[in-house]
């Protein structure tokens, strides 16, 4: 039968119809700036998302049946807290006065309820409260309050034994709020490079993305305790010129993330150098400056090192935070960052980008004062500081014993931490499970981390994740699961490891590619 005119006109019309309508959905998809996608954070990653979906199973009984194990350890980020770390007392009440007038005014005005709280916390919130204009629910200066300001400057006296001034602080949002202001700040395009280490936090090459500037990586020596020779660091630099780029600024990570290196005098000052020499600006990330354990080289700060070479045309960014430490305060989202020999323009054009955001949260202000003005009075002050040893002297116990148990394994060698709260041990990945990695679109150790999540509901970081000499493979662990459980994850991470290499051995001929 011959179709009609009419109808094939119709059916014309709606296959018309129907690609415009399509074009137009395809055309309605938001088009998203080219250096988001650029950007990459690994520490929460794909394997965090597939610890996610594992976690959603675990809550249901039945589906919960797939899973060798009950829950899911997050050993993936520096999260104390969520792994049962107590925060300071004396900081929490003083804040949960702060945070409760009516609770402080009561507690002052009737000498019944003063045997609550200690009369220094009392004390200590008064001081808090008298220092803000309209309480916690207003914002401050955006530099942060100048009382807490002040409190810094002290702290950071105390340490170096040179002057501070609190118009060169910024409170931030932790110390990721520092970064990417100062980035943001110096980061001027494509033709800009930021010398970050290799291993690294994945912050600055995200940060440097974000600026639509690039990494010119320096390689640290893991075969000297992931040391930062300066003769690698002008190699990166030398390579970045040769490339067409402007080395704008260094990142140093002391103690170092994710290698829990504690760098020497000695190297402070050749790095110090290193900025002199070639005009960068220094970026000092000084998070885990509580977290230096014996035998490693003391913590000493790049400010110090900067005041005592007379280096006063160094630029110097040093970032510090209430999330590492003892404090442990991750939620809470407080730090800061000191300014040293930056010009009056510089400092001008910063503060502007400070503005955009306002301030920084204020709870968060007040936890950075309190981490850098602990208790003086005799029983607090007590308790608070046997809080911390015991803290951290749990800390370095915890790592020395998975490090060993670690270098123990075959294929894995894992030097002690020195410092902060991570260990990156080195791992040898047969190559059929390098092929297996390869056949899914992994990195081998990222390959290796999916199988110990999903064998062990252990959650860890691939060192692909943060850069790392090619043909080398490891993965970040931090070592902040309670005392009492390491024994498990232990003997749970190396019986997954034994049968990993079992699985993927030569000799094997049954394994799934």
């Amino acid at each position: 039968k011959k179709p009609s005119p009419h109808n094939f006109r119709m059916k014309l019309a709606l296959l018309l119809f129907a690609s415009l309508n399509l074009f137009r959905v395809a055309s309605d998809k938001l088009e998203l700036n080219p250096l988001v996608y650029k950007a990459e954070y690994a520490v929460r990653g794909f394997l965090l998302d597939r610890a996610m979906e594992i976690e959603a199973d675990l809550r249901n009984a039945e589906s919960a049946k797939k899973w060798p194990f009950q829950k899911i350890v997050r050993c993936n980020i520096g999260n104390p807290a969520a792994l049962g770390q107590t925060p300071p007392e004396f900081a929490r009440e003083v804040l949960s006065l702060v945070v409760n007038q009516n609770l402080l005014n009561s507690i002052e005005n009737d000498d019944n309820l003063k045997y609550l709280f200690a009369s220094e916390i009392i004390e200590r919130a008064r001081y808090y409260s008298n220092g803000m204009t309209g309480g916690i629910g207003a914002y401050t200066d955006s530099k942060g309050l100048r009382i807490v300001r002040d409190e810094i400057v002290q702290f950071i006296q105390n340490r170096d034994g040179y002057p501070s001034d609190p118009e060169s602080i910024f409170l931030t949002d932790g110390a990721s709020g520092a970064a990417k202001l100062i980035i943001q700040l110096i980061m001027r395009g494509p033709g800009d490079a930021l010398l970050a280490p290799a291993p690294s936090y994945p912050l600055y090459s995200a940060l440097a993305a974000l600026s639509n500037g690039t990494i010119a990586s320096y390689y640290l020596d893991e075969a000297k305790q992931w040391d930062a020779p300066v003769k690698e660091i002008e190699r990166a630099y030398n390579d970045a010129i040769a490339n067409g780029q402007t080395p704008r600024a260094l990142v140093v990570i002391n103690p170092g993330n994710p290698t829990g290196a504690s760098l020497s005098r000695s190297a402070l000052e050749d790095i110090v150098r290193f900025c002199q020499r070639n005009h960068v600006v220094l970026l000092a990330d000084e998070v885990y400056q509580e977290n230096v354990y014996t035998g490693a080289p003391p913590f000493i700060s790049f400010k110090q090192i900067v005041r005592d070479l007379r280096a006063d045309d160094v630029t110097l960014a040093s970032f510090h935070s209430i999330s590492k430490g003892f404090t442990g305060e991750c939620g809470l989202r407080g730090g800061y960052m000191e300014l040293a020999n930056l010009d009056p323009e510089a400092m001008t054009q910063l503060l502007k980008l400070a503005s955009l955001t306002l301030c920084a949260n204020v709870i968060g202000q007040l936890a950075v004062g309190l981490m850098v003005h602990p208790p003086a009075s005799n029983q607090i002050a007590a308790k608070y500081t046997k809080d911390r040893d015991e803290k951290l002297a749990s800390l370095e116990r915890r790592a020395l014993k998975i490090a060993k148990a670690l270098d123990a394994l075959p294929g894995i060698s894992c030097d002690k931490a020195q410092g902060a709260m991570y260990l990156f041990p080195n791992i040898d990945i047969p190559p059929l499970a390098v092929a297996a990695a390869r056949k899914r679109n992994l990195q081998p150790d990222a390959f290796y981390a999916l199988n110990l999540l999903e064998a062990t509901g252990l959650v860890v970081v691939p060192g692909s994740g943060f850069g790392q000499l090619n043909g080398t493979w490891h993965f970040r662990t931090t070592f902040l699961p309670p005392e009492d459980d390491i024994d498990v994850v232990i003997s749970t991470i190396g019986d997954f490891h034994h049968a990993f290499l079992t699985r993927y051995a030569e000799s094997t001929h049954t394994h799934e590619l």
